[in-house]
């Protein structure tokens, strides 16, 4: 095994350590369950020797030691620290007190249920965090590196830029690099979570943490380690929860209140009625009665099912989306997102695929589609104009013939002429042959869309229309908004006005601006934002709309693996590029939300009623621990439940 960068090492000796944790929690657990189990047997059976209550107080305490002693180190180390009213303090204010009144059992058994209460909890939060540091599997450990013709294994971090590196067939790619090879197959579901596998092309993009399917491959290292892709959504995600969300900061601040007032009531409980014993004599006080009453109180009273719960919610919806190739940033943007009620999009990158590629091919009435693809790619083959090489990548698609023109001239803002076998040929817009009087249907220039019209000595010979084209589920992603109840969405784009128009009409688009430039989109949203009553999502590709991103309430970036500014900038990041995922973006906040507030009320409520009961003297130390520990117990099952739903 290689070498890994210090972040990974850290969590993989965290992820020992807290196993090995677990395990001797479990282990102090069983014997002190054992012991209590005995005791209970032999008090039962009037065993003579466990008679001796001496006897019963050392067995006790040795039942109680193993799952106790953590407790209070915990509680004196939080007391240390001026947390005096921690929920350590609480549990071992009420055990104490129970082996006082002689309670021995009941002591033993409250620290025991509350120990296993929190292994239990344990347990589901390292799985909620294990499902939001998924990626963590995916970081390469070695990388192949190729030096005059010989191979050298390093680890990552010590690659240089420029760097050639060989990866085989299964394994990880370990840095951003371009491919060197005229194509390969890579498999991207650790990191957008698709199945598919995306081929590249020579030149291309390949990402860290990408898997190589068919080939050998060599990829020239265009970033450091420390600087790629890979590692910065690492960063970003295993920093995603220290965000909190303000349900989670409200009970946080909320428990530091709660706490010394429960433990004042629980003192006032055993106090006020020694108070009034002594102002009227006839009130018979038992010390006995009301202390136990008093630790009813404390133990019910816990906090741990409300500080515990919520975050484990939003640590599940955070490893939920994730999942589906989501990266929220943080708990707070989680909770934002169910806020939004307007949604808006940048066209080009989000909605369509951001690459020009040939929608249409009307020829003239003496002429084959085929025919017209042939002559205007072999005129084409001479421009690097981006709608050139699209009708070019066409041709080779189709396994069109194309030929290398005789001589050609390019006319500035108008196109191409070219003479191929004897023949005169006009490839450019329609300005193009009114400059050389060749007559056209008069319907071309209606058409919104780029096209590139082509003339034959002089003789008009039919056009090919080259666009955009829309994502396959960007219709999908719209109706999914809608399905969520969001009526306001809207397109931005710098292209021209009647191109958005037509895409927003085929989208079933609210609202559609084009002929933007990126300052017109920061005052689209400004005017926006000056309605208090919008909660916005800007969506875009992460590199030009980086101002509007920053200012929306929450900014969505498409495509973020391949873009810095996406990490930077976004709160949230759609990896799989797919528009559709805005609406399960947004579902999976709700859904958590939902549970959030799901466990909140039952904490309050069963809380509420047990706490009346206890200090009316109804419900007794086992009845407060197993409500406390059930409620836990509910709300974490509760919170991990996200984990299982599907999106």
């Amino acid at each position: 095994m290689g070498n890994c960068n210090d972040g990974a090492c850290v969590i993989d000796k965290t992820k020992q350590e807290m196993d090995t944790s677990q395990k001797r929690g479990y282990i102090r657990a069983a014997i002190s369950f054992v012991m209590l189990i005995a005791g209970i047997i032999f008090s039962a059976v009037g065993l003579s020797f466990f008679a001796d209550k001496w006897v019963q107080l050392a067995w006790y305490i040795i039942a109680y030691i193993p799952v106790g002693l953590p407790v209070i180190k915990e509680a004196w180390e939080a007391i240390r620290q001026k947390d005096v009213f921690s929920e350590f303090t609480l549990m071992s204010i009420a055990t104490i007190g129970a082996f006082f009144i002689g309670e021995y059992p009941e002591g033993v058994a409250v620290m025991l249920f509350y120990a296993v209460g929190e292994l239990f909890q344990d347990a589901a939060v390292n799985r909620a965090k294990r499902s939001i540091s998924a990626l963590l599997d995916v970081r390469p450990e070695t990388a192949t590196v190729i030096k005059m013709d010989k191979t050298e294994i390093m680890s990552p971090e010590n690659v240089n830029v420029g760097d050639i590196v060989e990866v085989k067939v299964g394994e990880r790619v370990p840095l951003d690099g371009i491919l060197l090879n005229e194509s390969a197959s890579f498999n991207t579901s650790a990191l957008t979570g698709e199945s598919v596998p995306r081929t590249i092309r020579k030149n291309e993009d390949v990402f860290a943490g990408m898997i190589l399917t068919d080939n050998v491959s060599r990829i020239e290292v265009t970033k450091p380690f420390g600087m790629s892709a890979l590692a910065r959504i690492l960063d970003l995600v295993q920093n995603a929860t220290e965000k909190k969300a303000p349900a989670e900061q409200f009970i946080r601040k909320f428990a530091r209140i709660y706490t010394p007032i429960v433990v004042a009531l629980a003192a006032l409980i055993v106090l006020a009625p020694l108070a009034y014993s002594a102002i009227n004599p006839a009130f018979n006080f038992v010390l006995y009665d009301w202390v136990y009453r008093g630790l009813v109180f404390l133990v019910i009273s816990c906090p741990c099912a409300l500080v515990i719960s919520i975050p484990l919610g939003y640590f599940g919806g955070i490893g939920a989306a994730s999942r589906k190739g989501i990266l929220f940033k943080g708990s707070n943007y989680l909770e934002a997102i169910t806020k939004v009620n307007t949604v808006v999009m940048d066209k080009t990158g989000t909605l369509t695929q951001g690459v020009f590629k040939v929608q249409k091919i009307v020829p003239a009435d003496f002429l084959l589609e085929t025919d017209l693809v042939n002559l205007v790619a072999s005129v084409e083959t001479q421009s690097t104009h981006p709608i050139a090489k699209a009708i070019v990548e066409y041709a080779k698609e189709q396994n069109i013939e194309v030929i290398k023109p005789e001589i050609v001239n390019e006319i500035a803002g108008h196109g191409l002429q070219a003479s191929i076998n004897g023949k005169i040929v006009l490839v450019g817009n329609p300005k193009l042959l009114i400059k050389n009087n060749v007559e056209f249907p008069p319907e071309i220039a209606t058409i919104p869309e780029t096209i590139v019209v082509c003339a034959i000595n002089g003789i008009y010979s039919g056009y090919i229309l080259v666009a955009d084209a829309p994502k396959e589920d960007a219709a999908t992603a719209v109706n999914g908004l809608r399905e969520l109840g969001i009526k306001n969405i809207v397109m931005l784009s710098g292209d021209k006005q009647a191109i958005v128009s037509q895409l927003a009409t085929e989208l079933n688009v609210t609202q559609a601006h084009g002929d933007l430039l990126p300052e017109g989109k920061v005052e689209y949203v400004e005017q926006l934002k000056s309605d208090p009553g919008n909660n916005i999502a800007f969506v875009g590709d992460g590199i030009n709309d980086a101002p509007v991103l920053a200012m929306s309430d929450v900014g969505i970036a498409m495509g973020g693996l391949g873009s810095d500014v996406a990490i930077e900038t976004a709160d949230v990041i759609i990896q799989t590029d797919q528009p559709s995922r805005i609406a399960t973006a947004i579902t999976i906040g709700k859904a958590t939300s939902r549970i959030v507030i799901q466990n909140i009320s039952l904490a309050f409520g069963v809380k509420l009623i047990v706490l009346i009961l206890g200090a009316g003297g109804v419900a007794t130390l086992w009845e407060a621990v197993f409500a406390d520990v059930g409620v836990s117990l509910l709300a974490i099952l509760n919170a991990i439940r996200i984990l299982k739903m599907k999106f």
